[in-house]
């Protein structure tokens, strides 16, 4: 048998398949110590061990079976995957409303690469409709393949861009605009275009997915049938993450760019609005406001585009001992920007005092926010916060950390007057700076406490 039909697996792996005389991509029933298995057998990453087979069951999922424990393999049948979805033309239906989808890379936009094991940027968004026919009995759907990068890759430049490409598809006479995203980073972005397209007249949805296309428990394809609902139908004209409410399949919610946060690495429910309560719930039959100060979508093409960005501005996100090289590095790096992660409400350590006073002296500007996420900056109550403010840190009220980057880095793309800057940044353009937290704007609860589980046990387990 050749070595081509042996893709990526070597050494002992390589040696079994050629005992049993078994393929890549071939049905095969595997006889193991442990058990019983039955699926098709796939490429391996040509980084990985020679220990194990993989094999991808019925379920859809994908098994690592170790090769000391296989005590026979018969292949069934064969036939070679294809993971790639074919580009299909959006029906057009007269009346549905017109959406144009923005792909910028990320795990909605992805496929497996068998070569090397990893989730790679892969699907054109118009691919996405092959994958995702029920998008047409939404909207009109066009697509635009504006970057094909991971969200982690997303930066300046591509927030410039997307603003930029955003006000032209208002101009143009789009009802509403959906961009396709990684999660990682898509609150940064989210963030990024409430600050540059302002008074959008039409909704403008940054959806992302938690698993890939290709795995059985993805959330890719009704993330992005919610998204497609909003951007359509919905009467919500702001910047919004639209993402799992529930890990389970039952509605999405839709979040305010500048107060959501992705908070656990792979739930689908990963993002939560923090601070407030989120502005909407949806599926695919319905949108329900759960706010009511939100900007309402016009007839109007009026939208103000302001893609401006500096970027030598960072976030340092406060540890005890630090040292005050941490900072000293960014000044003499010609940083122009500083985002402090503080404790409490908006403490850092005595240590960092003179090289706070440098930064200022050199115009550094520094605002202060809280590493606890929720809640505001308050640096009157203690000798520390009092004696930052006197070196010339500035509170920077419930701002959550990353969108005073963000907005930071934007104000200083306009100004360098930190008078002007101090404006901008305590001015609120949407509601990344609130009043008051509402008084259910903050819930956190821990597993095991009886009232907790007795909660649980009604609705989700």
């Amino acid at each position: 048998m050749s070595e081509d039909i042996f893709q990526g697996y070597k050494g002992q792996g390589l040696e079994i398949l050629k005992k049993f005389n078994v393929r890549v991509w071939g049905q095969t029933e595997v006889e193991t110590t442990r058990g019983r298995f039955v699926g098709t057998v796939l490429p391996r990453s040509e980084n990985d061990d020679d220990m194990h087979i993989v094999v991808k069951i019925a379920t859809g999922y994908n098994v690592g079976i170790d090769i000391t424990t296989i005590k026979n393999m018969k292949e069934t049948g064969y036939k070679k995957a294809n993971y790639k979805i074919p580009e299909k033309e959006f029906p057009y239906t007269e009346g549905f409303p017109k959406v144009k989808l923005i792909g910028t890379g990320g795990t909605i936009a992805s496929r497996l690469d068998y070569r090397t094991g990893a989730v790679i940027p892969a699907f054109s968004p118009g691919e996405l409709y092959g994958a995702v026919p029920e998008l047409a009995d939404i909207c009109n759907l066009t697509t635009e393949k504006l970057f094909a990068v991971f969200s982690e890759n997303m930066g300046p430049e591509q927030y410039k861009k997307l603003a930029v490409a955003i006000g032209k598809e208002i101009e143009n006479g789009i009802d509403g605009i959906i961009i396709a995203h990684g999660t990682d980073t898509l609150s940064h972005t989210a963030a990024a275009l409430t600050f540059m397209v302002q008074n959008s007249p039409v909704p403008i949805v940054l959806v992302g997915s938690q698993r890939s296309s290709d795995r059985p428990s993805s959330d890719a394809a009704l993330n992005l049938m919610h998204a497609a609902k909003a951007a359509g139908h919905s009467d919500i004209a702001e910047v919004m993450v639209c993402m799992f409410g529930p890990t389970s399949d039952e509605y999405g919610l839709l979040h305010s760019g500048v107060r959501v946060r992705k908070m656990h690495s792979s739930y689908r429910s990963t993002f939560r609005t923090v601070g407030d309560t989120p502005i909407a719930m949806i599926n695919r039959n319905s949108i329900t406001p759960l706010k009511q100060n939100y900007n309402r979508r016009r007839k109007d093409r009026n939208v103000k585009i302001m893609p401006y960005f500096e970027e030598k501005v960072a976030i340092i996100y406060y540890y005890p001992n630090m040292q005050p090289d941490m900072i000293d590095s960014l000044v003499d790096n010609g940083y122009k920007g500083i985002i402090i992660a503080g404790t409490g409400l908006g403490h850092v350590n005595k240590l960092l005092y003179p090289a706070i006073e440098r930064a200022h002296k050199k115009g550094v500007v520094m605002y202060m926010t809280v590493q606890t996420l929720w809640g505001y900056v308050n640096m009157f109550v203690y000798d520390t916060g009092r004696d930052l403010m006197a070196k010339g840190i500035i509170p920077g009220e419930n701002l959550i950390p990353e969108t005073a980057y963000i907005k930071l880095g934007w104000a200083l793309g306009q100004t360098s007057d930190p008078e002007k800057v101090k404006e901008i940044m305590l001015t609120p353009i949407r509601d990344e700076i609130t009043k008051r937290e509402p008084y259910n704007g903050y819930l956190i609860y821990q597993g095991g406490v009886p009232e907790v589980e007795e909660f649980i046990s009604k609705f989700h387990k």
